[in-house]
């Protein structure tokens, strides 16, 4: 995508412009909060199949967010077949099996108790689609010459976050799920080690008798996650 010779400021005029009224500003801001907040986690997901051109549009969404000196530090993996979704499930699940042993904790299990996980991981192989979200640690000129990424986990949350929202917005349901460590993902997608996984993303549509854990209805009112100055 760079190239040594094509690194110059090169501006142009404001393709898109989006023109409102300040009614109209706080009725699609409402209309979003409103659709955003229908969107719950979900454990349990049946297997019908979710059509590819649906998943690319939402991961070209996700490859519009913002990013540290445009270099889009970000690769995602999207995973709908059977086999390789067993394999990672599997190596999954080990992880989380020493996870819930001991590995995090007594606060850490204590403070999960509420939201229902142990180290089974069904979601893995029944929801049809999983995206690994991976992080790219530098990048390469065409000859191969590394360059540095700027902001690179402050860019991949921001595009992760976009692509939680197009989901959503197609009437997809998701899990985040990051089992702690996760190199075996690069080796099972053939990914280098300039790039760090960080989240796989199963996504489906959720079971007739799928449930959330009530604490999960539980968010904080605005005024405790904002000021105003």
């Amino acid at each position: 995508m760079f190239s040594r010779d094509a690194l110059s400021y090169d501006p142009i005029p404001l393709p898109d412009r989006c023109e409102m009224s300040d009614a109209e500003m706080q009725q699609a801001a409402q209309a979003f909060y409103d659709k955003m907040r229908q969107r719950h986690t979900v454990r349990d997901f049946i297997d019908r199949s979710v059509d590819r051109e649906v998943i690319e549009t939402c991961l070209r969404t996700a490859g519009t967010a913002p990013s540290g000196a445009n270099h889009q530090p970000w690769h995602f993996a999207a995973i709908a077949d059977p086999a390789l979704k067993q394999r990672i499930r599997e190596e999954a699940e080990e992880e989380e099996r020493r996870f819930y042993a001991g590995g995090a904790g007594d606060e850490w299990i204590k403070a999960l108790e509420p939201i229902g996980t142990n180290a089974v991981k069904e979601h893995l192989t029944i929801a049809p689609w999983l995206i690994v979200v991976f992080a790219q640690r530098w990048g390469e000129f065409e000859d191969g010459t590394r360059y540095k990424n700027y902001y690179v986990p402050e860019s991949v949350n921001i595009a992760t976050g976009f692509l939680l929202a197009a989901l959503h917005h197609a009437g997809l349901s998701t899990l985040t799920h990051t089992p702690n460590p996760m190199k075996f993902l690069n080796d099972a997608l053939g990914r280098p080690a300039s790039e760090k996984p960080t989240m796989i993303i199963a996504v489906g549509h959720p079971s007739e008798v799928a449930t959330v854990p009530s604490v999960a209805k539980m968010k904080k009112p605005l005024d405790e996650i904002s000021s105003f100055f």
